[in-house]
């Protein structure tokens, strides 16, 4: 394709993005006491956002494309393009204004816009994209300026030009020549290269030489009007006729065709025009509307000037393209529109070469500042320390990015060498569009959620707007080019995905959290507080970390209770709250409790678990439980089973405060109606790495809603114990039941869609396994029976020795307490038979699940402790299992 051609495809995208050293610097806002530090002079809304903006709309594009395009299109057409690309970037504008005027604004450009409002792995990913395209305008410009310059003096190429010869409609031929591409290429690199060195003085050179630009581009434009009004010359070719009524006529319709590569008309062309392909030649044409917000730290009233100034140069320059389409269409013949590359140096008043000086000096303006932006917002981006591979291209406060600068040199330089970027400019294009699309989904969403902090000055503004403008955005990209629009978003999606796997979490407040949190808030209106349906009910399991035993300070949790909790979760579904309770006064521990939650926190996302840490400091850990059993949690969102360790240890670690302390924490969940599921042999708990084998034993010996049913299948979907079999143990009074309760239990179980063996355990056959020895225990039972019922007794005797002593009534650890010694002798008769048939048929189990029986009221607790230990001898991993008051599991669909 002609060069100048590429040039037209991707011209107009000089949004220079001049940005501080970081975004994230500075934005608390200090006090400085003593003599202020001296800045530069601030500037107003007409230097700092409206010419900046007018400089890089107003590109190559207006001087050697606008005129083909008319001719190609139409002028209905062509309208129709104006006004489309037109309110594509008004409504971006709006977005803009509207996210500019919330507050401070840093530097960064869109990606500090973008970033702050849907997040760090968007922005980046979108700013990455927009810092490829400003490199890469960079060479577009310096292509369109040499080729302007090689047409102006073709006696400068080194190389043969290339000249095509068409054919007339009046039967003459007509000849034209384009540059060669060696010379674009050798004159291209020589003023990269300069431009580069010009950059490399600092952008304070820049920012003094950048307004000289837009005077011969404005005085240029004024000349075309002009020699429009005056047209035609003498001499002039006889397809410019002035502006004419018939002309207006003749070209009202479109007339696509097929052209060369150069752009002419041409039958046997390679090339066919369409709307969409004129879409992708023009639309580079609107851009540039971030110039001015990307100079935010220069300007004295940011929240004035960026909307007016903005929306102004936007409005300004679609009427004049709106204009200049009537007046092209009425100045020359559709023939004269489609060969004549320069009609508008050929009509401009007094000679061309006005029309060359304004060309040249746009195209060299807005690469310089391509050049000057493009290394800035990659400065920006590695600043934030997102990135760590990033971290080459840093630039402190105050100093120039050399390095982003060296390495943007490069990207321009490649592609000048290039020389034809039919393949990349398209793409270039699609990173404009997805970056305008990005602002407006970013105004979108904080207009949608309207969170407190949104209060923006630009009241022009709606969350429908802005949806139309990413909506339009997003159109145009798929009219230009499906292809390409999909390899500049999955570009753009393998560098979020590469930020998320890679990046280094930072929370800027963007919308995303936000809208998180709404919709969090939002579903929980939704649940109530009413009961959760079964079918609807999650296990929120309240893992209580270290209530006995003693971990490394450096572990926060025992490690096994954390695989724990993740076997109570299917496909890793659910949250778990991480309990860990201090001893002390609020007020001195509450410092020593927060860095103990960020252990727990680390420590758990070191554990993969989907879950919070909470500490609670509290006078004693019964204390701390009751508070935490009473108040934790949100409606429904409240934990519903308390996970703990079996306190193996109650015997030679303190044989008064465990037994208590564990009484006290069963007793509080029956009261708040909480589930309560206790591990014995947590240390052997297998991860999720250590496959299992053999049987999960369920003993159903009281109703509890189908809990240790569900916790049985959740086992089953782990890698760990897919290899296992259920079996469901039931005791019937009477052998004559036996069948009866093993068939109901059977279709109970079919009903829940639950594959399990019944196995039913008679009465009798209960009692004789015990009288017989049990075969499991080393000495005989009634040996155990008998050392437990001495333990008790002994503990009691002192008891009653220190009631009477005191002349108080029999308590323990504060309470009064009652004792009935037959029941005490026939709850440890009770556990010592549920025990010996445990061993008998479960010895081989993966893992046991029991029912957990609820202490006596008014019992010692180290009775009940004894009661316990008889029942999870011998047993190497036990689940021992209390459900409440409502069934966790339904047989209807």
């Amino acid at each position: 394709m002609d060069p100048r051609m590429q040039v037209s495809s991707s011209n107009g995208h000089g949004e220079s993005a001049q940005v501080p050293a970081s975004p994230t610097d500075g934005e608390a806002v200090g006090i400085t006491i003593g003599r202020p530090k001296e800045t530069d002079p601030k500037l107003g809304t007409m230097m700092g956002v409206f010419v900046p903006c007018l400089q890089n709309i107003l590109g190559i594009i207006y001087y050697i494309r606008f005129t083909w395009i008319v001719g190609m299109g139409g002028i209905w057409q062509s309208l129709v393009l104006c006004a489309f690309c037109g309110a594509c970037t008004f409504l971006t504008g709006i977005s803009l204004s509207a996210i500019a005027t919330n507050g401070a604004m840093k530097g960064g450009g869109p990606y500090y816009l973008i970033g702050r409002a849907l997040g760090p792995e968007v922005g980046v990913s979108i700013g990455l994209c927009f810092f490829l395209g400003n490199a890469v305008a960079g060479a577009m410009y310096v292509l369109g300026a040499v080729e302007t310059f090689l047409d102006a003096v073709p006696s400068a190429g080194f190389f043969q030009e290339k000249v095509t010869v068409i054919d007339n409609a009046v039967g003459s031929a007509t000849t034209i020549s384009t540059p060669s591409l060696h010379d674009l290429q050798i004159y291209g690199v020589i003023v990269t290269i300069l431009l580069c060195f010009i950059v490399f003085g600092g952008v304070k050179i820049i920012n003094k030489v950048a307004p000289a630009f837009l005077i011969p581009v404005l005085f240029s434009i004024l000349c075309i009007y002009i020699g429009v009004l005056n047209a035609p010359k003498l001499n002039a070719s006889k397809g410019i006729t002035g502006l004419s009524m018939a002309t207006l006529r003749d070209n009202w319709s479109a007339e696509y065709q097929r052209t060369n590569n150069a752009g002419v008309p041409d039958p046997n062309g390679s090339i066919y025009w369409d709307f969409n392909t004129l879409l992708g030649l023009f639309f580079p044409a609107v851009t540039g509307i971030m110039a001015g917000s990307n100079r935010s730290a220069s300007l004295k009233d940011t929240q004035r000037s960026i909307p007016i100034g903005t929306l102004n140069a936007t409005l300004l320059t679609t009427v004049m393209y709106i204009l200049s389409v009537f007046l092209f269409g009425a100045l020359a013949t559709r023939e004269e529109l489609l060969t004549d590359r320069l009609l508008t140096a050929t009509v401009a008043w007094p000679a061309p070469a006005v029309i060359y000086i304004g060309i040249i000096l746009s195209t060299l303006g807005a690469a310089l500042q391509s050049l000057t932006g493009a290394p800035r917002l990659l400065a920006a981006i590695a600043n934030d320390d997102i990135l760590p591979v990033l971290n080459y291209f840093k630039a402190y406060e105050g100093s120039e990015p050399h390095v982003a600068t060296l390495f943007t040199s490069f990207i321009c330089i490649g592609c000048v060498v290039i020389g034809n970027l039919d393949l990349i400019t398209p793409t270039i294009t699609m990173f404009f569009l997805l970056c305008y699309a990005g602002v407006n989904l970013s105004c979108f969403l904080l207009d949608l959620l309207d969170a407190p902090s949104w209060r923006p000055r630009w009241k022009l503004h709606h969350w429908s707007l802005s949806l139309i403008g990413a909506l339009l955005c997003i159109v145009i990209m798929f009219m230009i080019s499906w292809a390409f629009t999909v390899v500049s978003l999955a570009l753009a999606s393998l560098i979020y995905y590469y930020v998320s796997l890679k990046g280094k979490a930072g929370d800027w407040g963007d919308g995303f959290k936000s809208a998180y949190f709404q919709l969090a808030l939002r579903s929980l209106r939704s649940l109530g507080a009413n009961q959760v349906h079964p079918k609807n009910w999650y296990p929120i399991p309240l893992i209580f970390c270290r209530p006995w035993g003693k971990l490394p300070e450096n572990v926060p949790c025992h490690p096994k209770l954390a695989d724990f909790a993740n076997f109570m979760k299917k496909k890793g579904r659910g949250m778990s709250i991480f309990v860990s309770i201090i001893d002390g006064d609020y007020h001195e521990s509450a410092e020593d409790a927060k860095t103990a939650c960020r252990h727990l926190s680390t420590y758990i996302d070191y554990k993969r678990c989907e879950g919070v840490a909470e500490i609670i400091v509290a006078p004693s850990m019964s204390d701390g439980f009751r508070s935490i059993v009473q108040t934790m949690g949100l409606g429904n969102l409240k934990p519903n089973i308390v996970v703990m360790r079996y306190p193996e240890i109650w015997r030679h670690e303190n044989l008064t405060q465990i037994p208590s302390t564990f009484v006290g924490i069963i007793n509080d969940c029956i009261i708040a109606n909480k589930a309560v599921v206790t591990v014995k042999g947590l240390d052997e708990w297998p991860n999720e790495y250590q496959r299992q084998y053999g049987t999960i034993d369920l003993y159903w010996i009281v109703r509890d809603g189908g809990l240790m049913l569900l916790l049985s299948q959740l086992l089953l979907t782990k890698d760990s114990f897919e290899s296992c079999k259920i079996q469901v143990f039931c005791i019937a009074e009477e052998d004559n039941e036996a069948e009866e309760l093993k068939a109901d239990v059977k279709k109970f179980l079919y009903d829940l869609r639950m594959r399990a063996e019944v196995i039913v355990i008679t009465m009798k056959s209960f009692e004789a396994h015990v009288e017989n020895g049990g075969g499991s225990w080393k000495d005989d039972p009634q040996e155990a029976f008998t050392n437990a019922q001495r333990r008790i007794g002994v503990y009691l005797s002192e008891l009653k020795e220190t009631a009477q002593t005191e002349g108080r009534p029999l308590m323990e650890g504060g309470k009064q307490v009652v004792v009935n010694e037959q029941k005490v002798d026939k709850f440890l008769y009770t556990m010592l038979k549920l025990n010996a048939t445990i061993l008998k048929h479960s010895r081989m189990a993966a893992v046991v699940l029991v029912s957990l029986p609820a202490p006596p009221l008014n019992h010692p607790a180290y009775c009940y402790m004894e009661y316990m230990d008889l029942l999870v001898e011998n047993v190497p991993r036990m689940l021992i299992v209390r459900g409440y008051r409502r069934d966790v599991v339904t047989l209807f669909t």
